[in-house]
């Protein structure tokens, strides 16, 4: 029987894993961030639904707070990369010897600073090509099937839970080089997400601006070769377009974000990147201009712009 799953991060994504991995009959645990949160969600019959192409399924899945003491052996911690190190923290004391811990955050930064909280657990990066969103609390749609690639940089043989994903039916890949992976997930995000944004639009939309999304990718390619990722910068802009293309139904994480008036990863996307382009002396004047505007744009909605 395989091992008990905590899932940290009730959100799109977070859900998503939880619902397929339980369905299968994987033990799981959620984790959520209050007392109050569990209440809400006991309240709501301990279950989440999962809604995939058209049919609605309720699984029912155990949850508990932060503060419970049970050992944790395998945790896949799904939030923001803004709350993921301090959420990690917190749960730091309750990780057995030798826990696996999967990252499944948008952008890079966050990934380097939990896994520095964390020296005696193994911490397994995750980058994800996968579309959901929450519906309502409790409630998530499957909106986009993908694919994830897990990967451990120091570390590179498979762990055993992969199995586990074969049998929950979650596409995945273990890749001994995650951080091109990484790289490449950031690039297309800074490519699409902003800009959807700003011209309040699908992702489908940035058609419509097939200029500034090329003039952009030309810099992010610079970018990638100087930060040592050439890898990641192969073909760039005919992948942002491809994903334009296959996703141009969908509205982007960072545009949910900002319409429902949550803050954003903008630190860990665009802000990474400009920190990174000067780190090394890169010019990226107009991924740096498209950062002071996606900026000034939260800040006029009264949204935190770190």
């Amino acid at each position: 029987m395989p091992g008990i799953w905590h899932i940290l991060g009730a959100g799109s994504l977070g859900n998503l894993w939880a619902t397929r991995l339980a369905r299968a009959g994987v033990p799981m645990r959620l984790v959520l961030r209050n007392a109050e949160r569990l209440a809400d969600y006991q309240a709501h019959g301990s279950s989440l639904t999962l809604v995939e192409n058209g049919m609605a399924r309720q699984v029912f899945i155990a949850a508990q707070t932060l503060d419970n003491p049970e050992p944790i052996e395998r945790l896949l911690v799904a939030c923001k990369a803004y709350d993921a190190e301090q959420a990690v923290a917190q749960l730091a004391p309750r990780l057995a010897e030798n826990a696996e811990v999967i990252l499944l955050q948008n952008g890079l930064g966050s990934q380097d600073s939990v896994a520095a909280r964390l020296p005696h657990a193994r911490c397994i990066f995750a980058s994800s090509t996968e579309g959901a969103f929450r519906e309502s609390d409790w409630r998530v749609v499957f909106a986009g099937h993908g694919y994830t690639w897990l990967g451990d940089a120091s570390h590179p043989a498979p762990p055993s839970f992969l199995k586990t994903l074969d049998d929950s039916g979650i596409p995945h890949e273990w890749t001994p080089d995650i951080v091109t992976r990484l790289w490449r997930k950031l690039a297309l995000n800074c490519a699409i997400n902003p800009l959807t944004v700003l011209h309040d639009c699908r992702n489908g939309g940035l058609l419509e601006h097939h200029c500034e999304v090329a003039t952009l990718c030309a810099e992010l390619t610079v970018l990638l070769e100087c930060c040592g990722q050439p890898a990641a910068a192969l073909d760039l802009h005919s992948e942002v377009l491809r994903v334009i293309q296959a996703t141009a139904a969908n509205y982007s994480s960072m545009y949910q974000d900002v319409a429902n008036g949550r803050r954003t990863e903008i630190s860990h996307l665009l802000g990474y990147a400009c920190v990174a382009a000067s780190r090394h002396q890169c010019p990226v004047p107009h991924l740096q201009h498209l950062h002071k505007r996606l900026i000034t744009h939260l800040a006029s909605k009264g949204l935190r712009t770190d």
